[in-house]
């Protein structure tokens, strides 16, 4: 939307009734170059293959497969792609402001004979999708816009 040769119109101007920083316009974005699509493309595959690993894990196998490549660059070419880790995010553990702790029941009694206590336990795990059905990778997801 913003007209770079306006002779009308400032750069700054367009900025302002856009509503975009200028530090965003000025400088292009460089294309990305063939080592990074062929590294991409490795990710994408390791993480079709394992969607619960992180840039650290991804970054060593890639090291182990001969690549010379380091963690942030890693990191930056999955946030691109728009893939992130599968996997408990950081405080998930603190309880809710106003949660009710309730007492365990169980702590001095003997438990001696057959059912005298009883448990139940309601973990779900949801069935993982098969590739290509499902949930769609980065590199999946960028085809498809592109193909529209």
């Amino acid at each position: 939307m913003l007209d770079r040769a306006d002779k009308g119109l400032s750069i700054r101007r367009q900025c302002e009734l856009l509503g975009v920083a200028r530090a965003g316009v000025y400088r292009l974005q460089k294309p990305a170059n063939d080592n990074d699509l062929a590294v991409m493309r490795r990710i994408d595959e390791l993480f079709a293959a394992w969607p619960f690993l992180g840039s650290r894990r991804i970054t060593a196998m890639l090291k182990a497969e001969g690549e010379t490549i380091n963690r942030k660059r890693v990191q930056r070419l999955m946030r691109q792609m728009g893939i992130a880790a599968l996997g408990p995010k950081p405080n998930t553990s603190k309880p809710a402001p106003g949660h009710k702790i309730h007492p365990y029941l169980l702590r001095n009694m003997a438990i001696d004979r057959p059912n005298q206590v009883w448990a139940a336990d309601i973990t779900y795990c949801a069935p993982r999708p098969t590739f290509g059905e499902g949930r769609m990778t980065g590199m999946q997801k960028r085809k498809e816009e592109e193909e529209k």
